[in-house]
Formats: structure tokens, sequence, C-alpha cells
């Protein structure tokens, strides 16, 4: 059985994995090395998938493949009818991520509230006591304001009560309410027409693809915060951006984007009242310590012909 993660691991990740990998060797191919995943995954049996999605073409370059480890939870960059159609098996694993994406959730509030984006540069530049005035204004606290949840999953669930003992009141919308969870289930329209801080946590599937569009920003209230650390594709970026550079929408922090890797071109990247990270609010090593359980545990099933854990396809 050999595995092959096509990603640009640290060496700390590598030392993880080499931790945990057992007897299973571990081909590791950066995302940008074409040539070298075609290589190793000619006789791979499992791959561990981060980030780049994964297509028929590369599923029919490992013919010998029977699984394909998610590390993390969205699947939507996978393609799960090709995988199903060559009988290999998709998993992901729930939970192993919950506690580093709450983290950087709450810090990406934070740091838009208090506009970090545009003071770190200024203060670096010796003009720290010279800000734009307009936007020093639109500077806040958590406290007193209400914290809506677009999904009311792991994370969010994680986060209410933190948000609550700050002093910040907690709506959500989901699928159907939480009868154990803090907060207020609440429709959609009133989500957007309440929070003056809204929090993606909704998976991307037809269904929720680009359902933060023009008029749901325009239903927001004006100077409201937006934080996605879900999914890029949940959001039209166009129309952030100009509820954005309008003032319609005080600030954004953002982990994902609709393309990824995001390219320095992005228009969002020029504005000041927007926070940023590189799709990386699931890396910590705490993380990927029990996504490695995981996923070896997984690469022993299936060489054994036990049931996968989180089987999604």
């Amino acid at each position: 059985m050999k595995a092959v993660l096509q990603y640009r691991a640290s060496p700390g990740f590598a030392a993880i994995i080499e931790a945990a990998r057992g007897a299973v060797p571990v081909a590791i191919v950066d995302e940008d090395d074409a040539a070298g995943f075609t290589c190793e995954i000619a006789d791979a049996q499992v791959l561990l998938h981060v980030l780049k999605p994964v297509t028929a073409a590369m599923m029919d370059a490992g013919p010998d493949l029977k699984l394909i480890q998610k590390i993390g939870v969205g699947v939507n960059t996978i393609d799960l009818d090709a995988a199903r159609a060559r009988g290999i098996a998709v998993c992901n694993m729930p939970g192993t991520n919950s506690q580093a994406v709450a983290e950087l959730t709450l810090g990406l509030m934070l740091g838009a509230l208090r506009q970090l984006a545009y003071l770190d540069p200024l203060t670096r530049a010796g003009q720290g006591w010279h800000p734009d005035a307009a936007l020093i204004d639109r500077v806040g606290e958590i406290g007193g304001r209400t914290v809506g949840f677009l999904g009311y999953g792991a994370i969010p669930q994680l986060l209410a009560p933190a948000l609550i003992a700050l002093g910040a009141r907690v709506i959500y919308t989901a699928r159907s309410p939480k009868a154990d969870a803090p907060g207020e289930a609440v429709p959609l329209a009133e989500l957007l027409a309440q929070s003056d801080i809204l929090s993606l946590h909704a998976p991307l599937t037809a269904e929720t693809q680009r359902i933060i569009d023009g008029p749901a920003l325009a239903a927001m209230k004006q100077g409201a915060v937006l934080v996605n650390t879900a999914r890029g594709g949940l959001v039209d970026e166009a129309a952030l951006h100009a509820a954005l550079v309008s003032g319609h929408l005080g600030a954004a922090g953002l982990d994902v984007f609709d393309a990824e890797p995001a390219h320095a071109d992005n228009p969002l990247f020029a504005l000041p009242n927007v926070l940023v990270t590189p799709h990386v609010a699931w890396i910590t090593q705490e993380t990927l310590r029990r996504s490695m359980v995981v996923a070896f545990e997984n690469v022993r099933r299936i060489a054994a012909g036990e049931a996968l854990l989180h089987r999604v396809a």
C-alpha cells in the first residue's frame, strides 16, 4: 500500500506524516509538480488530498487507486461522480480541524472589526498616528454586536459560547434548529438584516453557490462585517468588492476565494478594509496530527477490507 500527498508540506507536516504512517510509504509531491505527481500516483493506492482539485484525469493516472482521503471536510474539490465510476472510495474527516478554523474565524472577526489590515502596514511605515479618520470610525468591538452564522455545524458551535462570553448576541441559519446549541435560529432574510458580523460556514453546493450575492449583501446592515472561512464560491466577489468600496460593508475577513490559489490581482486585495489569509484556517500542528491519525487508520482499513471512517462516496 502506497500513499501520495499532493501538497506543499512544511517540514513539520512531513515529520507528522513520518510519525503516523507506520509501514506505509508516502510520497509528498508539490501541487505545482505535475510530472512528479504523474510519476508517483502511477503505482499508488491512496491519494491524500488537500486543496488541488482531483479530476477524472488524475484518477486515471492512478489505475491502482482505492481511496481518496480528504485532509479536511469539504469534498467539493473532488470529482465524486468520477470516483464512484472508478470504484474509488472517498472519505473526509469531520471535526479534526474545527478548533483551528474556529480560532482563525474569531481572529478574522476581531481583525476586521479593528481594521488590522489597514493599521499594520500603516504602523510599519511610521504613520500609525496619522490614519484615515473614516476607517478609524469603523473600528468596533464584538461586545454588543449580533454575530450571525450561515451554517451551524461544529465550528460555529465552538465559537458561539466564546462570542456570548464577549457580550455578543448569536443567531444562525441552518437546515434545522440546533436544540442544545447556544444562539437563535432565524430565516436567512433575518440573518442578513440583523447580523453586524456575518460568518459563513456552509458547504459549497449547487444550492449555496453565490448565496452571498449582490442582493444578499445589499440586505445586510450598513457597516456590517463579512467573514468567510468556508468556501470562496459562497460569495460573489465582484459584489463584495462593490459593497466594500461603497462603504455599505465596513470590512471583510477572508480565508477562502473563488479562484485558488488566490491571484495577486484580486481586486479585494487592494482594499484597506479587507483582511486576508490563504486558505490556512485549518492548518495547525494539532489539526495535522489529528488528521493523520484518521488518514492512516483509513489506509489500514482499505488494506484490510474493513469499513472506512467518514466515507462520503
